[in-house]
């Protein structure tokens, strides 16, 4: 099992795939590595572009690996012709996110309660929000630093993200309508539910003085109220409630007839099309999958045949690996390969041109 603090340590055993061409940028102030842009194949104009975003305390460096697995598989399938009716080239791209490698600041930041933290609830927040917003600004800006000459078109966006990356690419796909499929891993959609289960176990003074235990903990200083005004507008659970005004335990679970009608067109603005692959270990602690399951449970009824939102083109996959904790197996990672090349090959011709991000 990996350790806590790197959910990547084992995620490329055994791997020895040859290197692909990396050329390094400075877009927006952030150092923002791009690779497979020598391996694009010249006849092929249109290019998917591959977000990698890496765990806490983890840098760029740690999806160096993921972008060369993934571009290799997907020129592969170009080369055997099973890249579907458009083929495309595919680059991936990596940057440190906010407080982390090259942009690091503080120390405390990246540590939890349990380490001496007090702002953990804001601090984490605040830097995987923030990056998610980062990731939008650098798609705004990719293309003129890699095809300056207008050789190729980015006209396809995905995300993976892990565990603290994984937060953040729940934010891109919910958030940037240029997103077209995202894989999360070890990641959770409900901010509130996590930093919850984190408190309990934490033992917060916040936390355990109420009665019953955690009653008054949101809006206390361990997670003050403009913090969760702030996760209101961005978290893809916490969002989804603030507008069925849903206080009880069940949140998004039993929905009237009426309140489905509320949400369609939240849902449709910000998933429709969109094709997620949510990844988990049965036995993560630092992120339980229970935190996230009502969310995952909520859409994934929604989008089944036949169901209320089921018309909009939303697929989500989602498993949950038994054996494994707080990592990011290479079991998970070949999984995450499949499914971008799926999504790669069976995609049509689509522009973009007009797509912006609602962040």
């Amino acid at each position: 099992m990996a350790a806590p603090n790197n959910p990547m340590e084992e995620t490329h055993a055994g791997s020895n795939l040859p290197p692909v061409s990396k050329s390094t940028f400075t877009i927006a102030g952030i150092v923002t590595d791009v690779f497979g842009l020598d391996e694009l194949p010249g006849p092929l104009q249109e290019v998917a572009c591959l977000w990698l975003l890496h765990p806490r305390k983890q840098t760029k460096k740690m999806m160096e690996h993921v972008a060369l697995a993934c571009i290799h598989d997907w020129n592969k399938r170009l080369q055997d012709g099973r890249a579907g009716n458009s083929p495309k080239g595919l680059i991936a791209v990596a940057f440190d996110q906010r407080n982390h490698g090259t942009r690091k600041v503080d120390d405390t930041v990246n540590e939890a309660w349990r380490q001496g933290n007090p702002r953990h609830a804001q601090d984490m927040f605040s830097v995987f929000q923030g990056t998610a917003i980062d990731t939008s600004t650098l798609l705004e800006y990719i293309s003129a630093y890699t095809f300056p000459h207008n050789e190729h078109i980015i006209t396809t966006n995905l995300v993976l993200g892990v565990s603290l990356g994984a937060h953040s690419a729940w934010h891109c796909i919910t958030s940037d309508v240029r997103f077209s499929a995202a894989v999360i891993v070890v990641g959770c959609p409900d901010y509130l539910s996590l930093m919850g289960d984190r408190a309990r176990k934490s033992k917060l003074e916040t936390w355990t003085s109420s009665d019953p235990p955690g009653s008054q903990f949101f809006g206390s200083p361990d997670f003050p109220q403009a913090l969760l005004d702030t996760v209101e507008l961005y978290d893809p659970a916490s969002l989804l409630i603030s507008v069925l005004d849903k206080n009880d335990e069940d949140r998004l679970a039993n929905l009237s007839d009426s309140e489905k009608e509320r949400l369609k067109p939240i849902l449709k603005d910000r998933l429709s099309g969109k094709r997620i692959l949510n990844m988990a270990g049965k036995s993560d602690k630092l992120v339980p999958y229970a935190c996230g399951e009502p969310f995952l449970k909520f859409l994934k009824d929604a989008i089944k045949p036949g169901s209320w939102f089921s018309d909009q083109g939303t697929q989500l996959e989602d498993i949950v690996y038994d054996g494994v904790g707080h990592e990011f197996t290479p079991a998970m990672k070949q999984r995450a390969i499949d499914f971008i090349s799926g999504v790669l090959a069976s995609e049509q011709h689509e522009s973009i041109a007009t797509k912006t991000s609602k962040i």
